[in-house]
């Protein structure tokens, strides 16, 4: 059960935590307007408001999680320290681990959130966010593709020449199936329709099966058939990532390891990130109040500046591990582990330094 002290201590932590997040976002929306104010022009008020901005907020505030959950650590602890109430709190007896504990409930709070809004809640969102984007803004879409070859199950490959995802219209397709290592059929067709989910129609198709040391030839002018791949297997964008829930995400990764498809690393870093952004939550809000639970010369404004470094040095660190992952420099997983291991590291040594003082 939490006492009267604890309750203080959550209340202001997550207070601090989402007033840091409204008036940096505040700062955040003028930024984007004089940014992007020509096309804020161009684009319907509305959809404006209702497509992008209700959306990029969550968006941008849950992407600096970390930032915001560390400047309120060292905020709030800070001004705790400069009124001597942690002073007050230890010599009652309670110890550094007992302090901590309204800390780590705290941040379990906004690490269950930050976590849920990343697996579930802001992909959706990040359709609309994107889509307008790539309407009014800079278009980022992958509308063309060109010599597509996969694998679309076990023992069958697939190749088109040429996909045009507007009219959903690919060229020169084939889909070769193999029985081991033998060719059992091929089929080759001037052009393919993408309908729905894996529905294809192939146009102008042939058909040659080999079976018993002699080839059989089927030839038709239209064929309706499923094909289990579709359009953004292999039409990928940058950005296309952010659409993804959790689970979805694991499961397109499978799917096209599965297939050969090798530019899948910034979906590999995704998935891997939006864990490890969660347990960055416990960590940064260690090294916080162990940074600045002591009263120091100079005010909380020492307090402040140290924090805001090693936050930003943080963001700055997983930025660069990040860009060793898309490059395969490493993996996706020690990419996005490798700043939570060494701030692991620091927030242990910082919290016995403090707690033996």
């Amino acid at each position: 059960m939490f006492k009267i002290l604890d309750k203080y201590i959550i209340r202001k932590f997550l207070g601090t935590y989402v007033f840091a997040i409204v008036l940096l976002l505040a700062i955040v929306i003028m930024f984007d307007i004089n940014e992007k104010l020509d096309s804020f022009l161009k684009a319907p008020l509305k959809a404006t408001i209702v497509d992008y901005f209700i959306n990029f907020l969550p968006y941008f505030a849950n992407q600096f999680s970390p930032l915001f959950t560390f400047i309120a650590v060292i905020f709030f602890t800070s001004k705790l320290a400069d009124n001597s109430e942690i002073i007050a709190m230890l010599s009652t007896g309670m110890s550094y681990k007992r302090l901590l504990r309204p800390y780590l409930f705290s941040a379990l709070i906004i690490a269950s959130l930050t976590y849920t809004l990343d697996a579930y809640i802001i992909p959706p969102a990040n359709v609309k966010r994107i889509n307008y984007t790539n309407t009014y803004v800079k278009n980022k879409r992958v509308d063309y593709g060109s010599n597509i070859m996969l694998m679309v199950a076990p023992g069958q490959i697939a190749y088109m020449s040429r996909y045009d995802n507007i009219s959903k219209i690919g060229s020169r397709f084939s889909l070769e199936s193999f029985n081991g290592k033998e060719i059992a059929s091929r089929l080759t067709a001037q052009s393919i329709k993408w309908d729905t989910l894996y529905n294809w129609q192939i146009r102008d198709y042939v058909i040659r099966d080999f079976r018993d040391n002699r080839e059989y030839i089927t030839k038709g002018s239209q064929l309706d058939t499923i094909i289990p791949f579709e359009p953004s297997d292999f039409l990928i964008a940058v950005n296309d990532h952010e659409k993804m829930t959790t689970p979805a995400l694991a499961e397109y990764i499978e799917r096209q390891k599965s297939r050969g498809v090798g530019n899948i690393k910034s979906f590999e870093v995704e998935y891997q990130r939006r864990y490890a952004m969660t347990a960055a939550a416990f960590i940064l809000t260690v090294i916080g109040m162990a940074l600045s639970s002591r009263k120091v010369k100079g005010g909380i404004g020492v307090n402040i500046g140290i924090g805001l470094v090693l936050s930003f040095s943080y963001i700055l660190f997983m930025t660069v591990t990040q860009t060793f992952a898309i490059s395969g420099m490493t993996s996706p997983m020690i990419a996005m582990w490798i700043p939570n291991l060494i701030y692991t590291v620091i927030a242990i040594i910082l919290y016995r330094r403090v707690s033996r003082a």
